[in-house]
């Protein structure tokens, strides 16, 4: 581990916004050799990651702040302040923040590589024009990310529209 990844202080790192959902980069994949990475994720009240697999990561996710909700697979859970969530590889995976308050989440991803995509993804809704959706689902599958939308009928019938992180990581109102 490089001399730089010994301490990161607090509020240290850098930081992109995608709407309703931050990244703040904590710890790198260059700082471990690959092993792992950590961003925090603060979110709004009223955002949803929408459903997706990974096909190369695990994800753990440690509630700093407020409270989320999660499904993995066919389990959902209410997650408090204190909770973690195991994200595996594989397993089509959604979290949200019903509100009211916001939510903070420290995600440790392993092995590392995937957190880039934020950035990627930060810089092209940078640009204008919006990016198209092909634009958007391509830089996702360089990352080995997939999506369904199956369960959005189901938790938006409970927790009415929410602004989501979509499933083509495109930020949009609906």
């Amino acid at each position: 581990m490089q001399d730089s990844a010994v301490q990161v202080a607090p509020g240290g790192g850098t930081f992109v916004g995608l709407g309703g959902l931050g990244v703040h980069f904590k710890v790198r994949g260059e700082q471990t050799g690959g092993g792992f990475a950590i961003v925090e994720h603060p979110m709004e009240p009223r955002i949803i990651v929408e459903p997706h697999i990974h096909r190369d990561e695990d994800e753990l996710s440690l509630v700093l702040e407020g409270t989320i909700w999660a499904r993995v697979g066919d389990r959902e859970v209410e997650a408090a302040t204190g909770s973690y969530v195991c994200k595996p590889r594989g397993v089509l995976h959604t979290f949200w923040n019903p509100g009211p308050a916001p939510a903070r989440i420290l995600e440790v991803i392993s092995p590392a590589g995937f957190e880039r995509l934020f950035e990627e993804f930060a810089a092209l809704l940078e640009r204008s024009p919006e990016p198209s959706e092909d634009e958007v689902y391509g830089l996702c599958g360089r990352y080995g990310v997939t999506f369904d939308r199956s369960w959005l009928p189901e938790i938006e019938s409970r927790l009415g529209r929410c602004e989501s992180y979509d499933a083509r990581c495109h930020r949009h109102a609906r």
